[in-house]
């Protein structure tokens, strides 16, 4: 019976190896979880029939000591009859010659049974231990498995973002940015320098402005002199 192939199987160092070939590692180890508790059920069941056959051995070898028994005390008595006169001796010796004949055989019987009744309860003691064994293994490989799920799926996404990253120049993404971004810095100096440049003339203007509005009287000694120079008469009628 090879019941515990896979769990060798699982024990082994190449195990390691075989799991990087697989496409699924997943798959492949939820298969071989399903395969072991299909072996764990008939494991149990193969428990079960032993342990029966253990029984009913038992119960047989019981029988057998019983009539072995039986017939010693029947050679016993049928000698017992002969010495009281109730049997003839020659006939009553034949009948406990075959009694006793009897008793040998089932007492045989006995200790074939008694043979096979140790050793079916030695095997079924070493299937049960097996099968306990192979149970707590397979909950232990289930819970494992859930956390490997997990952590799968957490490496793939890792390793996609990773590799996003380490992908992420080879368009030229990167430099597409860089390249955005001086645009927009020039962009946001050349309006700075119109701005100061619209801020000064504005400040000349107002300069001007400034001195101008409050020296009208200057102006008109001034516009006076040019008349005097040009002969121009004041206020001509």
């Amino acid at each position: 019976m090879n019941i515990f192939k896979r769990l060798f199987r699982i024990g082994q160092a190449e195990i390691h190896a075989a799991v990087e070939k697989m496409e699924d590692p997943v798959k492949m180890t939820e298969q071989g979880l399903r395969e072991l508790r299909e072996d764990l059920v008939e494991a149990t069941e193969a428990y079960a029939k032993v342990k029966a056959l253990a029984i009913r051995t038992e119960n047989e070898q019981a029988l057998c000591q019983k009539e072995s028994m039986n017939y010693a005390e029947k050679a016993i008595l049928i000698m017992q009859k002969a010495q009281a006169g109730q049997v003839e001796i020659g006939k009553a010796e034949d009948l406990a010659r075959e009694a006793l004949s009897l008793r040998r055989k089932f007492y045989a019987e006995s200790e074939e049974l008694g043979n096979q009744v140790v050793s079916l309860q030695q095997s079924s003691r070493e299937m049960l231990r097996n099968t306990e064994v192979l149970k707590e293994n397979l909950e232990k490989w289930e819970k494992e498995l859930k956390t490997l799920k997990a952590r799968v799926k957490v490496s793939k996404a890792t390793e996609q973002v990773n590799k996003q990253l380490a992908q992420l120049d080879n368009n030229g993404t990167i430099a597409m940015l860089e390249r955005m971004k001086a645009k927009v810095e020039d962009q946001e100096a050349l309006s700075k320098a119109y701005g100061e440049i619209a801020h000064a003339k504005n400040n000349l203007k107002d300069e001007l402005n400034n001195i101008l509005k409050d020296d009208s009287l200057s102006i008109e000694k001034d516009l006076k002199a040019i008349k005097e120079k040009l002969g121009i008469p004041e206020n001509p009628q």
